[in-house]
């Protein structure tokens, strides 16, 4: 972490809302990838609060088209890039969970089916958070947004997490991710790796948001190490295939995870119940891809 460059990339000044976790996993992407990169992006917040023109937080070209179209537009212009000659341009799309799990998922999947030779990051904060807190697919059980509301006949979101990696893992792409904002070095090695491979790589990087989650703003980092920590969130990569797991989780309760945020407040014991069994189902599922 102390040889990344001094030079921001994505600079201050941007709009994002107090403790947003996109801005933290955008920032050192940049460091990363470095000036030689193009950019994508859909609707989502980071194209609202770091690029809307005339004010803009990034020093790269970026494109932006539309909601479901980041995988094929990062294609294309991978492709004009190549056909420039200029083939060593890092192209990188960065989408929500929204533009991602759901209304992305069918030019994301015929990229990967196609190997493109791009870098394709989700950063999941695990719901709509531009268009008004709305659900996704990569929203948890329980969860309350504006379309899963709390009143006497639902309960936050009945249905579980959508697991988009292992989705991008049976593709067989040449590399997927998962990482968190709470786990710093760890994301860098994994976006460098990225960088440095080619072909498809996906990774999905877990970036909380206080707005939608209704949480203390000072405890972004604490909530992205606590996910790890009771096994909602794995970190692990797949390189050709090949599983590894990067951090065995504490498996602390998931309760005390649920506890700190009012997306969350209204569960019952018995929906706690549920997403601490989801949690330790996922961990064994997520374990059992690693072949010795």
């Amino acid at each position: 972490m102390k040889d990344l460059p001094d030079e921001e990339l994505f600079t201050a000044g941007h709009t994002a809302c107090p403790g947003c976790g996109c801005p933290i996993m955008v920032r050192a992407a940049m460091k990363i990838f470095g000036p030689n990169t193009v950019c994508y992006f859909p609707a989502n917040c980071l194209l609202v609060f770091g690029a809307t023109y005339p004010q803009d937080a990034f020093k790269v070209p970026y494109l932006h088209v539309l909601f479901e179209n980041s995988a094929v537009c990062a294609s294309g212009i991978k492709r004009g890039l190549k056909k420039l000659g200029k083939g060593d341009v890092n192209v990188v799309a960065f989408a929500g969970d929204g533009g991602t799990a759901d209304i992305g998922i069918q030019a994301l999947s015929g990229a990967a089916e196609r190997n493109e030779d791009i870098i394709y990051i989700c950063y999941d904060n695990e719901a709509y958070m531009n268009t008004g807190i709305q659900r996704s697919g990569s929203t948890p059980h329980g969860a309350w947004t504006t379309t899963t509301p709390v009143g006497k006949k639902i309960a936050g979101k009945e249905l579980y997490k959508k697991d988009v990696p292992r989705i991008m893992i049976a593709h067989d792409v040449p590399y997927v991710a998962t990482a968190s904002i709470g786990h710093p070095a760890d994301m860098l090695r994994k976006l460098e790796k990225a960088r440095d491979l080619k072909g498809f790589r996906y990774l999905q990087i877990f970036a909380p948001c206080p707005t939608g989650w209704r949480f203390d703003t000072a405890k972004t980092v604490q909530l992205a190490k606590m996910a790890v920590d009771c096994g909602l969130w794995t970190l692990y990569e797949a390189e050709d295939g090949k599983v590894t797991i990067n951090k065995k989780p504490k498996m602390t309760p998931v309760k005390d995870y649920v506890k700190l945020q009012g997306r969350f407040r209204h569960m019952t014991d018995e929906q706690i119940d549920s997403l601490q069994e989801w949690a330790n189902k996922k961990w064994e599922r997520d374990s059992a891809m690693v072949i010795e």
